[in-house]
């Protein structure tokens, strides 16, 4: 009988050493988790490339040592064969040369090729790359059929490139890539691994957060100049689209904000915190929308369905726009109402003013001269500076 309970004894005393090691033990914590590190959301479509190659040049924020890419078919009518794709570090600025050593051909379940149906996305395995922070990538796509419309985003106040003459996919040469776009094609996502990252920040605007005006080809959108912050924690993805709109569809501008939520935030890798910063376009386009009633229930929803999800959800306030061509008193009174909802609705989690950061103290309707770009809408690249500062880390 004393040697059954010493044996129970010793079994249970094992077992919870085992428990205590295995809790304790860092090599046996799970692997990290696939964060986003650049996004774009696709804003619209093209007839399509047969037997083209798209070099997309891509600006990361956070580093990794494995990659992933997410490629759209978002606005395709028919399937669209995706015969390779390839990744690689770039070589400068500005260029499709690829960093020697660094190109690497992706795969999706083992395979080089797939076919995207319409309407879907398609991610690729992971492939070993080390990808430093606050550096471009080069992500080129080769089409050997004609796929009908192609997804696109139109805003990218950078160059990438393009060959009409067959496969380069793999090419580190930049010789084929001698025709220029200024839109990103097929390519709507980047997702690394690394221990560091808690996750990603998702930036959900029109041409303000798109970057409009910002210097070309420099990365100084306020999201990117966020992720200059942020990056050796959080990856921050630019889900901004020119014109884009919180209650309507606006062609190139894409669909609605609440429309494309699921999409361009909810399923993106990682996803922790959407900073909102929407509502300009709905109030200075046509048609106006003068009902601030209206706009703050869109707000509302935008922030219940990422609570959901398990989201923060950053409010940020509305910018100024007096000067600009549509400007009116009745519709500055509208944005004043929707501000004052934004910072005092318990809806948010956290607020950022950008409308207090950017306004001029002199006449607070307008916005600073020394940050305006100068169509009295759209910040420069030191207003887009303010406001990435005044984002609180804390907060995301």
């Amino acid at each position: 009988m004393r040697e059954h309970c010493q044996g129970r004894i010793m079994t249970r005393f094992l077992l919870a050493v085992a428990l205590l090691v295995a809790a304790a033990s860092p090599a046996q914590a799970a692997p990290p988790r696939w964060v986003g590190t650049w996004a774009t959301a696709p804003s619209s479509a093209v007839p399509g490339y047969p037997n083209f190659s798209i070099r997309n040049i891509v600006h990361v924020s956070a580093g990794g040592k494995e990659i992933r890419v997410r490629l759209s078919n978002a606005y395709g009518r028919t399937p669209i064969v995706f015969g390779q794709v390839t990744v690689a570090r770039a070589a400068g600025p500005d260029t499709p040369l690829a960093l020697p050593g660094t190109m690497r051909t992706l795969t999706f379940g083992g395979a080089r090729s797939i076919t995207a149906p319409p309407g879907a996305d398609v991610v690729s395995d992971g492939v070993a790359l080390t990808v430093p922070a606050d550096s471009d990538l080069l992500v080129s796509v080769y089409t050997p059929e004609p796929g009908g419309p192609v997804t696109r985003h139109q805003l990218t106040m950078q160059n990438s490139y393009f060959t009409r003459d067959g496969d380069h996919t793999a090419d580190e040469s930049a010789a084929a890539y001698r025709e220029r776009t200024t839109n990103w094609h097929y390519v709507s996502g980047v997702d690394v691994r690394s221990a560091g990252l808690r996750g990603s920040v998702v930036a959900l605007g029109d041409s303000i957060t798109d970057g409009a005006n910002s210097t070309w080809g420099a990365n100084l959108r306020w999201p990117d100049q966020l992720a200059d912050r942020v990056n050796t924690r959080l990856g921050v993805l630019n889900a901004g689209i020119s014109g884009n709109r919180l209650l309507l569809d606006g062609g190139s501008a894409g669909p609605n904000a609440l429309a494309r939520l699921n999409r361009d935030v909810l399923t993106q890798s990682g996803v922790r915190t959407v900073i909102v910063f929407e509502g300009i376009n709905d109030i200075q386009q046509t048609p106006h929308q003068t009902d601030p009633a209206k706009i703050i229930a869109a707000l509302k929803q935008i922030a219940s369905r990422s609570h959901d999800r398990g989201l923060r959800v950053v409010g940020a306030t509305i910018t100024p726009f007096k000067g600009w061509n549509s400007y009116t008193e009745e519709l500055e009174s509208v944005r004043q109402a929707v501000n004052a909802f934004i910072r005092t609705s318990p809806d948010f989690d956290a607020v950022v003013d950008f409308d207090q950061v950017i306004r001029d103290p002199a006449d607070p309707q307008r916005i600073r001269p020394d940050y305006d770009e100068g169509d009295h809408l759209h910040p420069g690249d030191k207003g887009f500076e303010a406001m990435a500062k005044a984002v609180r880390v804390a907060t995301l």
